[in-house]
């Protein structure tokens, strides 16, 4: 991986978040996933490199395309391995809500946890409590570190969780220490970066969603500093989702066996789950959210607010990005 290919990464997930913006607010969510998935993986077969999907859109018979195990790209180059998600928040995108964004992590052959579709308990936090804060204590415990970590009182706090069933008592237990709840309906990746930024408002994440998702964020807070944990839930009665209706705790540990996972009770770091010698993370708005603006589409181009945080220079670039349409006759600055 070098410097080109993460310019083309960007351009990878700019133009997904513009097929998936031209459905805003449609209330067509599946349409809207579909379009990105096709913007994204058009592009990506225009890269050259030996690109593979390690987490995309479900297996074979599932998706046809960007699924897990599909080759992208020319098919020459840097082996490069991908865990994708052409529009995270399809219910958001697909109501004009905040949140809702075009987004993918990179790195080299292998170094991405092939995490399987099932749900993970998550803690994210800033840089400052990395490696203090830990995702076997309590709600309780966390706040009193982080609010030691970062010279702040608890009511000073927002502590981002998902709005679920299953977090009744996270989200009591969260107000019971002063602190402030944010809940959000959908897209905890974004959420779960902010807390690598001073400045958002968002100091923590914490709760379950879906693990794909945390793979995305471990490698973008990996590369920015930032402390992650995931666990995989594998537990029906704790996930608390109709979509396991007809699982049993039993089924899901065997079926995480066969997927070579052992220890199912394993609590994974953001340098397990992102474990490559060079990760990047990409996203890149579809409506408005807490780092970037979604697409405008104006007269003459479109525009585009996007991140790229990269461990090959230890940078997070903020781009925002003017796409010409044909036969242009004025850019407006903004």
């Amino acid at each position: 991986m070098d410097r080109t290919l993460i310019q083309e990464i960007l351009e990878v997930v700019e133009q997904a978040a513009i097929a998936s913006a031209e459905l805003t607010g449609l209330g067509k969510k599946d349409e809207a996933d579909a379009a990105a998935v096709e913007a994204m993986r058009k592009r990506m077969g225009k890269i050259q490199m030996q690109g593979r999907i390690v987490i995309g859109e479900g297996e074979r018979d599932e998706a046809p395309m960007l699924y897990i195990g599909e080759q992208v790209g020319s098919g020459t180059g840097p082996g490069v391995d991908f865990a994708v998600d052409p529009c995270e928040g399809t219910n958001l995108c697909a109501n004009n809500q905040r949140g809702s964004m075009a987004v993918l992590a990179a790195s080299d052959r292998g170094g991405l946890f092939n995490a399987p579709d099932f749900y993970m308990k998550k803690l994210a936090a800033p840089p400052a409590a990395k490696g203090k804060v830990d995702i076997r204590k309590s709600a309780t415990e966390n706040i009193k570190i982080l609010c030691r970590c970062l010279e702040l009182s608890a009511n000073e706090l927002t502590i981002v969780v998902m709005d679920r069933t299953r977090h009744k008592d996270l989200i009591a237990e969260i107000r019971s220490t002063g602190a402030k709840v944010q809940p959000i309906s959908d897209g905890d990746v974004q959420a779960a970066i902010a807390c690598g930024f001073a400045g958002t408002g968002t100091h923590c994440l914490m709760g379950i969603g879906a693990a794909p998702e945390g793979v995305i964020s471990a490698a973008a807070m990996r590369a920015l500093g930032g402390h992650f944990q995931g666990q995989l839930v594998y537990d029906p009665a704790i996930a608390q989702t109709t979509e396991w209706a007809d699982y049993t705790k039993e089924g899901n540990i065997a079926r995480l066996k066969e997927m070579g996972i052992t220890d199912v009770d394993r609590i994974y770091e953001a340098e397990e789950l992102a474990s490559g010698e060079n990760v990047v993370f990409a996203g890149s708005g579809i409506t408005d959210g807490l780092l970037f603006h979604g697409v405008k589409f104006e007269k003459d181009c479109t525009r585009t607010s996007s991140l790229v945080i990269s461990t090959l220079d230890n940078s997070a670039r903020f781009t925002n990005t003017v796409h010409i349409k044909d036969g242009a006759k004025s850019i407006t600055l903004s």
